[in-house]
């Protein structure tokens, strides 16, 4: 007990130390202060309680301070934001946000970087959001989605979206920055069960609850298909999040047009596993998708009196039910397969 508490002692004398470090005025002392902070905060909620108090000089440095001295305030904060909503909202609330923007307007990637990820984690707080999205953010961050100096500055950009698009006033802003093309960008490049990959389907999910947000998809070449290899192979809320993109655009579709492009390129057998594997939630969005595939519209099938209009219902109804069929059998041949496997190991 009394050997812990010395170390507790110790740690606290560290700690002021540092912070008076970062208080002096020799630009050097300050700048090696703000390097020791970001290690030191880099895994431990301890240190990030500890330093709370350094929030104030760092973004007084993240806004007059050298190139040097900023990226280093820059980094620190980061680390500091990392799962501690005091600190995150102390640093908003200090006026690091203006200075964390034009960051993302830098050419240098490791700048950018940081910049988006500590909109990131600023984001995810719930008194952030409407302050963020209210500074101008968002066509900034749509910007670092499109032409971001690497693929880490774009997947933070599309998580911070994302972040934002949480709350619900914040989407039609997202949609007006034109974010679509680059999220799908994105989501064509990176491996389906990522997490950027995630975040992506999500944001595109809560920007097809509105027309322009479902027009810019189907707009998009291979739109559909990317959120359709999500539900295919995407992490478990990958898939849920893809399968409601695609149940939002089937339930406003009037003219059949979502519909099938989403049967054009080959949803039905990912949306079949999924009624079967799928959590409780994913499993009943699913199954409703699966029905508005099969049989959209049945009481305007019931009342057409265009010929036409139920020739194209129809045929669209026996391609679903075709693609079942071939999945269903594919899925009986690998099980027969798997169990010859298993009875020759067990034979040998």
């Amino acid at each position: 007990m009394v050997e812990e508490s010395s170390c507790d002692l110790n740690a606290s004398s560290a700690a002021k130390q540092t912070l008076m470090l970062l208080l002096s005025e020799d630009p050097a002392c300050a700048v090696q202060a703000a390097k020791e902070i970001r290690c030191l905060t880099k895994t431990s909620q301890s240190h990030r309680r500890q330093f709370s108090a350094a929030v104030t000089p760092l973004v007084d440095m993240l806004c007059g301070g050298s190139g040097n001295a900023r990226e280093a305030a820059l980094a620190a904060l980061l680390n500091l934001a990392v799962r501690d909503d005091e600190n995150k909202m102390n640093i908003i609330n200090g006026g690091a946000l203006k200075p964390i923007m034009s960051f993302l307007e830098s050419t240098n990637a490791t700048v950018q970087e940081h910049a988006a990820a500590a909109l990131v984690t600023l984001s995810a707080s719930s008194n952030n959001k409407p302050i963020i999205a209210a500074s101008g953010a968002i066509p900034l961050l749509v910007d670092v989605l499109h032409f971001g100096a690497s693929s880490q500055a774009r997947s933070d950009a599309a998580m911070a979206l994302y972040n934002l698009s949480t709350d619900a006033d914040n989407v039609p802003l997202i949609l007006h920055a034109q974010p679509i093309p680059p999220l799908i960008d994105l989501l064509k490049s990176c491996k389906k069960s990522s997490k950027a990959a995630e975040k992506c389907v999500a944001l595109i999910e809560s920007a097809v609850a509105f027309e322009e947000g479902r027009r810019a998809v189907v707009a998009e070449e291979g739109g559909i298909l990317a959120v359709v290899e999500v539900v295919e192979g995407g992490t478990g809320r990958g898939r849920e999040h893809g399968v409601g993109a695609l149940l939002r655009m089937c339930e406003s579709d009037e003219g059949g047009e979502y519909r099938d492009a989403i049967l054009g390129e080959g949803a039905i057998p990912g949306v079949m596993e999924l009624t079967v594997e799928g959590s409780g939630r994913c499993r009943g969005r699913a199954q409703e998708l699966l029905r508005l595939l099969r049989d959209p519209r049945p009481e305007m099938e019931r009342g057409a009196v265009l010929y036409g209009e139920v020739k194209r219902v129809g045929k669209a109804n026996k391609m679903v039910r075709e693609m079942a069929q071939v999945s269903m059998e594919q899925s009986f041949r690998d099980i027969k397969e798997r169990a010859v496997l298993c009875a020759s190991h067990l034979s040998s």
